[in-house]
């Protein structure tokens, strides 16, 4: 009897363990086209797993009343280099968070705690920015006329319109909110001078770059606000980079035939 104890015991007690968060550093990406690499402060990242949450929850006019992103959805709670991230939505197979705001760069760990269970303990690089378009659906990026409708390949853009495209990861800002915080405010990026931005591989002058920094009402968002070239190829791939860091490649800007 007491050996069939034991042994139950042991059982349940390796299924309880088998049960936790399970995800990896490599599986934790930006939020806005899931491209792997380090990471900014105040970017939104995702994290997808098995066994995350046990049912999902995202955000409601009721958990974001205060003017700050929830910490807690699903029971569950996330951890960036130990202090407690705003969630955006919480998944059994996957968790949108913000990266706090106010983190410094270099190494920093990440854990999800659901319940009281703890996952792995793992590590991920943050950098001053790394700016991430937004991906739609069909490969092209989230961008908008000034008129606020979607630049869509049946609503294209046109050469030397001023256009808004929307990232994140373009890191600190003047005046630089707290973290959680939903901006209700503009706020310049603080490295902008080392903001590059190409449309079909050609730069955009300095002056063309109208604004580049947060989007009020929306926590971790950032916009750029620029006028396109005169002359660029349909449909051309758009990318961005701030200093070394890189964005991912590959998403295009819809654009009508010249």
């Amino acid at each position: 009897m007491w050996h069939v104890c034991l042994a139950l015991s042991v059982f349940f007690a390796g299924a309880a363990r088998a049960a936790g968060p399970a995800y990896s550093a490599d599986s934790i990406v930006n939020g806005a086209n899931f491209a792997a690499g380090p990471l900014a402060p105040n970017s939104i990242a995702s994290l997808f797993g098995t066994d995350l949450a046990w049912w999902e929850e995202s955000l409601t006019s009721e958990n974001t009343a205060a003017g700050s992103l929830p910490t807690t959805l699903a029971d569950v709670r996330l951890y960036v280099a130990n202090y407690v991230a705003p969630l955006f939505y919480v998944g059994p197979r996957q968790i949108n968070f913000l990266i706090p705001g106010n983190l410094r760069t270099g190494p920093v760990t990440v854990r999800v705690a659901r319940q009281g269970v703890t996952g792995p303990e793992v590590t991920i690089t943050l950098v001053d920015a790394v700016p991430n378009f937004f991906r739609a659906g069909d490969g092209y990026v989230v961008a908008q006329h000034t008129d606020y409708s979607l630049i869509t390949p049946a609503h294209p853009a046109r050469a030397g319109e001023v256009i808004v495209v929307y990232a994140t990861g373009l890191g600190m800002t003047h005046p630089n909110p707290a973290p959680g915080e939903i901006p209700r405010y503009p706020g310049l990026m603080a490295h902008l001078d080392t903001l590059r931005v190409t449309v079909g591989g050609v730069i955009i002058p300095a002056g063309q770059i109208l604004y580049a920094g947060l989007t009020p009402g929306w926590a971790g968002l950032y916009q750029i606000n620029l006028q396109l070239p005169d002359k660029m190829p349909p449909n051309p791939e758009l990318a961005a980079s701030v200093g070394e860091q890189e964005g991912a490649h590959g998403l295009r800007l819809a654009t009508s035939s010249p």
